[in-house]
Order: C-alpha cells, then structure tokens, then sequence
C-alpha cells in the first residue's frame, strides 16, 4: 500500500487542475455578482435559511456580500496563478463554507462538491510548478508528486459518480416520468426545444445518465477506453451546461479528466516549450500512517453521508431527509401549497401568515415543500413574537407533489413546529408518511 500511495508519479494533471480551478472559482464568484445570484439569494432576504445548526453565520450588511464574492473570486485568480497558493486556498475554503452554510434556497450538489475539493486541495502541492511562488522561491519546484494526491481525486469522483447513478435507480427515473417533467420547461429552447420534448430523448437521457455516471470513472482510468470516455465526457457535460445552465459545474468536471489523461499528452498540450531548471523530488513524509488514517477518515464519512437515509422512516424521496449531502443530484421536482397560522397562547388569537411579507418569491417556492425550510419559518416566527413578548404556536396546513404527481398532505397540521426540536439523524414524526391517503 505504501509503495503504491508513495511512489512518485508526473505532477501535471494536478498543476493544470490547479489553474483551472482557480479560473473556475473565479468566474463563479465573479459571475454571481453580475447575474444577480448575490443580490437575490444573500441580499433582499430578510430571512435566510441557513444549514440548520449554522444561523450564526449572518449575511454581511450593506454592500459586504458583494465585496465578500469579490474577495473570493480574487482569491481563485490567485490559485490559478499559484501565489501564495496554500493561504489562498484556505482563505477561499473558508470563505466558500461561510455563504455555503448560511444559504440553501439555492442548494446544489455542486457547491457542496465545490467546498470538498476546495477543501482537500489545502493539502495538495498545487503550486509546486507553473506558480508565482514556484518562481519566487525555486525549492518548491517540482515536476512529480505522491500518487496518492490523484487517488484521493479519483476515489471523491467515484463516490459522486457512483451514488448519482445508483439514487436513479428508481420508478420515476426508469419510467422516464421525471425526464418528461425536468425537460418541460426546457420547450422554449432555441432548435433543441421542441427535441427535448420527444419521449425517445427522455430514454436516451434516463439510460445514458445511469451508465455515465457508473462508468465514466473507470473508462477514464483503462487506458483503451480513454479517449472515447473523455469523448463521452464532453458531450455529456456540454449538454448538461447547455440544456441546465448549472454554473461552472460541467467545466469542472472537465477540469478532473487532468487527473486521468497521459501526462505527456498534457505537457505536450499546454507546456510544449521545455525548461533548463533542475526539478526537486517532493520530500518523503514523515508522517505516512497519520497521512493514510486521516484519509480514510474523510472517505468513511463520505461513503456514510449518502447511505443515511437508508436508517430513516419511509422514503427520502418524499421526506428529503438525509438527502442532502449525498449525491442526489436532479432526481426529483417538488412543488407545494402552504399556509402558517400562528396561535397566541395567552389570548388565543389566531392569525393566518402573510409569507410574502417575510419571504423572497424563490424562498417561498422553497417553503411550501422541503421540511427543513417549514420547520425553520416556523421557528423564525416564533423568535420574531417571542421579540413582541407573545408566545405563540405555529400549525401548518401543507401538501406536495413530487415529479408531477398529485398533492398529497405533507405536514401533520395539529402538531405546534415551534415547539419541535430538529433532528439531523432521525426521522420527524409530524412528516406525514408517503403513504397517506388524506
């Protein structure tokens, strides 16, 4: 194990990462300041939903999430050009935690994938070459690496791909439903529109994206199958960007394939003028059994996160819980109808709750069918009287529909959510069973 975590291996997949990378980060924060997505999603809320157990994290005041995003896209142009690279990374890490973890009403799988690489490339020699601090301080120059640095990329990207091809592995994907509705507000397309709408596309969607995604990795791995699964890769993640326009996601996944293609190859492509500079092998490490426990740590928790719904009551298809985190990525559309009513336990007056008052349309898009966000409202409500010295209860009347199907009840409306208490690992009974016939 050791010989084959620890031998020495080209370094250029990870050094042409790295520049992608930070393009990418760059261009995701940059990019959200001018389409608006800071604006809608940070600064006209009064109320956030956060990560439940992060509410301390606040949005900064003023124009301060606009300089924040600024900041952190600075950062990512300093990563890609490799100065001062590990407090770069760190400073970004940070930074793309805190407004991870105060926002969810636009979740995506992808900022989660984001914060773990950002992560796990803290520890990675990045800036070993091809970097400002390289050419500034030429004893970190080195043209090899541990291979472990790519087996760590390589097993994160079969965890992903593996859980998304397995969670498809349900009725409403195999029956091409869902496809038919994620692709019904996609008519309007130019050329492709009336295309997308063909149920032959919808099997050619739902059958090529659970064999993509279990395959990919292992086809770009076996060198006879490189060149067409990189191939495949572009395609498929092309399509992805035109038809879903979900960010930088498809180009980062792109990025990846440095970890997979010939470094030869890549040199050959990116750096063909060769250098006169002797390179340094990286040190050998002193602390190999604390470097290989510390990862296999890590990787427990991320093959454990996806699997935790398993350990829930009914179906996190219908409850979501458990389903953030692990890798259930466009397998459902959700939409419901809502309405609070709070009750003040003193006088006993009751009074039906205007959302629109204290919401953004996006967050009451959000509200009326995801748990975590009902549950929350209902506790923000409660400290907004508790402000007013009332003390109040807060009931729901709530039904949703997932992947088109009919209204179903989905909050029980008898029991008092301001005097619930949130579970991360346990099921909630006034979630009303999947099942239920009311």
């Amino acid at each position: 194990m050791n010989a084959f975590l620890f031998k020495k291996i080209d370094n250029i997949g990870l050094i042409l990462f790295r520049i992608f990378f930070g393009i990418l980060i760059s261009l995701e924060c940059y990019g959200a300041i001018l389409t608006g997505w800071v604006k809608s999603n940070l600064i006209e809320p009064k109320f956030n939903f956060s990560f439940i157990g992060f509410e301390w994290l606040t949005v900064l005041t003023g124009n301060g999430m606009y300089a924040y995003f600024f900041i952190m896209g600075t950062l990512g142009i300093l990563i890609s050009i490799g100065y001062r690279y590990r407090y770069s990374m760190f400073a970004f890490t940070i930074m793309w935690a805190g407004v991870y973890l105060m926002q969810k009403t636009s979740y995506n799988n992808h900022y989660y994938l984001l914060l773990l690489i950002s992560g796990i490339m803290c520890f990675f020699p990045a800036n070993a070459d091809y970097s400002l601090d390289a050419k500034h301080n030429p004893t970190l120059r080195s043209n090899t690496m541990y291979a472990y640095f790519k087996w760590i990329i390589v097993l994160q990207l079969i965890i992903v791909y593996t859980y998304a091809s397995v969670a498809k592995l349900y009725a409403d994907w195999l029956d091409f439903g869902f496809i038919k509705v994620l692709m019904q507000g996609k008519s309007n397309y130019y050329v492709i529109g009336k295309l997308l709408q063909e149920t032959w596309i919808h099997k050619i969607i739902a059958v090529f994206g659970i064999l993509f995604d279990l395959l990919i990795v292992p086809a770009l791995l076996w060198k006879p199958s490189r060149k067409i699964a990189f191939i495949f890769a572009l395609f498929f993640h092309l399509f992805n960007s035109i038809v879903f326009q979900i960010g930088i996601f498809p180009y980062l996944a792109l990025a990846f394939t440095t970890f997979f293609l010939e470094p030869k190859t890549l040199r050959n492509i990116f750096f063909r003028k060769k250098r006169a500079h002797t390179y340094i092998d990286p040190k050998n490490p002193n602390l190999k059994n604390w470097i290989i426990t510390g990862w296999i740590i890590y990787f427990i928790f991320q093959i454990g996160l996806p699997i935790r719904h398993h350990f829930f009551k009914d179906d996190v298809l219908w409850t979501e819980e458990g389903h953030r985190l692990s890798w259930r990525m466009m397998l459902r559309s959700r939409n419901g109808v809502i309405t609070f009513k709070t009750i003040n336990k003193e006088t006993k007056e009751e009074k039906q709750v205007n959302l629109y008052e204290h919401l953004t349309k996006k967050q009451h898009r959000r509200i009326g069918a995801y748990p975590d966000f009902i549950w929350q409202f209902a506790q923000y409500l409660k400290k907004e009287a508790l402000k007013n010295n009332q003390n109040i209860s807060v009931f729901v009347q709530s039904s949703v529909s997932v992947n088109g199907k009919p209204l179903k009840p989905f909050i029980d409306p008898n029991v008092d959510l301001a005097n619930e208490k949130w579970y991360h690992f346990k099921h909630h009974n006034w979630i009303l069973p999947s099942d239920n016939k009311h």
